[in-house]
């Protein structure tokens, strides 16, 4: 004659079953964004950073072959800043459109009443 099954390990299959089956349902994968992250970051400060240095070198070049002392040079330097903000700002734009075509608007925060308190 076989043996009954005992109704508490049925019971903690069963429950084991169901808690998979939840997990399952109810997470999800979600993508590790943080190597995107730091390569748009280091494009940004890269582009702040090297435009000055190139309207320098071509400042620079300038100011060598029409000898203008260091009216190149300032116009080299300032001209490539105001560049590569000019593209930096261009780039978080578009790095702001697709994380809104992924995410959907930003939701507002809610208020927190603790930090008004004190």
């Amino acid at each position: 004659m076989p043996k009954a099954a005992d109704p508490r390990e049925e019971a903690l299959r069963s429950l084991d079953e169901r808690a998979n089956a939840l997990e399952a349902r109810t997470s999800r994968d979600v993508p590790d964004y943080s190597g995107q992250a730091i390569s748009q970051g280091s494009r940004l400060v890269a582009g702040l950073v090297g435009g000055p240095f190139v309207g320098l070198a071509f400042g620079a070049g300038f100011d060598l072959l029409a000898h203008t002392a260091p009216w190149g040079l300032i116009t080299g330097i300032l001209g490539g800043f105001g560049v590569s903000v000019f593209m930096a700002v261009n780039a978080a734009r578009k790095m702001s459109a697709a994380a809104e075509k992924e995410w959907g608007p930003p939701q507002p925060l809610e208020d927190d009443d603790e930090d008004d308190e004190q």
